[in-house]
């Protein structure tokens, strides 16, 4: 995972597997940047997420639940097509803008 801050933006690059098991990790991680940063938007890229089960839909919902505390918009961005499926089945377009990767 990597994390880029740039003005209000702070985007996460996210890497690799979504699972019950690297989950808690990003979730500290990205929390943290959050605090530090304070954004105005988060942008999570999903484009190398190879694999993502359940803990990826509390991943993004922790996220937003997060960021509501100071109004910051959450974007999801290069959703590989079946985790964009997972993603709108999961109702996390009413919570943050989805965009499909080109893949």
């Amino acid at each position: 995972m990597k994390i880029n801050h740039t003005g209000e933006v702070l985007t996460v690059y996210l890497q690799g597997e979504i699972d019950h098991h690297s989950a808690r990790k990003m979730r500290e991680e990205i929390d943290t940047a959050i605090e530090f940063n304070m954004p105005s938007l988060l942008i999570l890229d999903f484009a190398e997420v190879t694999f993502m089960d359940s803990s990826g839909i509390g991943l993004v919902m922790g996220r937003f639940k997060n960021l509501q505390k100071s109004g910051a918009a959450l974007n999801l961005s290069n959703l590989p097509a079946n985790i964009y499926k997972v993603m709108k089945l999961a109702g996390i377009d009413r919570l943050a803008c989805l965009e499909k990767g080109e893949f």
